[in-house]
């Protein structure tokens, strides 16, 4: 199982950047997507995540919602994030995880069911 997540890098603040997660060794049919990102300094925290086995549900932290959508590609195993409206407290480097479900604690989206696997993240950078 692995996860690869690319589209980084460098927008002015107003931009647009769409990130994909590509996944191999499963499908969306198996795991749930999760966006997360980590800035410097501070904690990682999650976006966004696509669960097709929940009906295809989204979810969005209040930080982005209006801003980032995802979209799923089946065929080519990629999830995308369209992230619109960038702010310089975007950037991040952004990874993309799976896991069994999204499961949201108070406004927080976590990944620590024990089955989790994360890829590789990539970096954004939004200028001011």
């Amino acid at each position: 199982v692995q996860l690869q997540a690319s589209g980084g890098g460098f927008v002015q603040t107003g931009g647009s950047l769409r990130l994909s997660c590509t996944v191999f060794g499963f499908t969306f049919d198996d795991y749930a997507i999760g966006w997360f990102r980590q800035a410097p300094g501070r904690e990682r925290e999650g976006v966004s995540c696509f669960s097709k086995p929940d009906g295809s549900l989204q979810w969005h932290a209040a930080s982005v919602k209006g801003r980032f959508t995802v979209a799923s590609d089946n065929a080519r195993n990629t999830l995308y994030l369209q992230m619109s409206d960038l702010k310089p407290e975007d950037t991040a480097v952004y990874y993309c995880a799976a896991d069994l479900d999204c499961t949201v604690v108070d406004g927080q989206l976590e990944f620590e069911s024990g089955m989790e696997f994360w890829g590789k993240g990539t970096l954004v950078t939004v200028s001011s």
